[in-house]
């Protein structure tokens, strides 16, 4: 593996969880409890999902949305309380995941979902046993783009961002990992606003087809 990135820093949502449903599930529940007739559409509230917490709850809930304050707080308390089914995880996730670590790389999680529930649907879908470092959002740290989150995993490997591939699935993953100079790969079944434009050459319509790329490099 000499000369190839080794250790693998992947975002969650959108890249190897789809989460949109159980979000819309949630904020669907909320509108009902308040009176709202309203109804989250799915296609308009996927590329909300990339936006952080904060903002998809207030742009979804609409004119239902009181104190985002408290309503982010709510939403995040449904979701704690919901388990994230193992059928939401992306095709081929879990065994690409796998042969990756059993190929010799470092798994690595790096996402703006809080980490009380990073860690719940890394758990919930048999994944936690998979990643040497796990880093979600926390207090006082800015979200991505901004680069303290990923940062905080590379402190955790001991690793220099050119020794690492970031994988995600938005602009806003692109852009952490151009922060940093650090390689990114884009999966396209998530949340990307419909105006990114991706490299091709480093875009990937299926998780198979990006771990066969990076086996396949590691092994050049």
């Amino acid at each position: 593996m000499s000369g190839v990135q080794k250790s693998l820093i992947f975002d969650l949502d959108g890249t190897l969880v789809d989460s949109c449903a159980i979000c819309v599930e949630i904020l669907d529940e909320m509108l009902r409890d308040r009176g709202s007739n309203l109804v989250v559409d799915p296609q308009v509230a996927r590329p909300w999902m990339s936006e952080g917490g904060p903002r998809m709850v207030a742009a979804l809930l609409g004119s239902a949305c009181a104190d985002p304050d408290d309503e982010i707080a709510e939403f995040r308390a449904r979701y704690a309380a919901k388990r994230t089914e193992r059928s939401s995880l992306f095709a081929d996730v879990e065994d690409g995941l796998i042969t990756l670590r059993e190929a010799g790389f470092t798994l690595a999680i790096c996402s703006n979902k809080p980490q009380q529930l990073v860690d719940k649907v890394l758990a919930d879908t048999d994944l936690a046993h998979l990643f040497s470092s796990v880093v979600g959002g926390r207090q006082g740290v800015p979200a991505k783009p901004a680069p303290d989150l990923l940062e905080a995993v590379l402190e955790e490997l001991h690793v220099r961002p050119r020794d690492c591939l970031f994988i995600g699935d938005s602009e806003i993953d692109h852009a952490v990992a151009d922060r940093l100079g650090m390689p990114f790969m884009f999966l396209t079944h998530g949340y990307a606003k419909a105006d990114y434009i991706p490299n091709p050459d480093r875009s990937f319509d299926g998780f198979r087809d990006l771990a066969g790329t990076i086996l396949a490099g590691a092994h050049a």
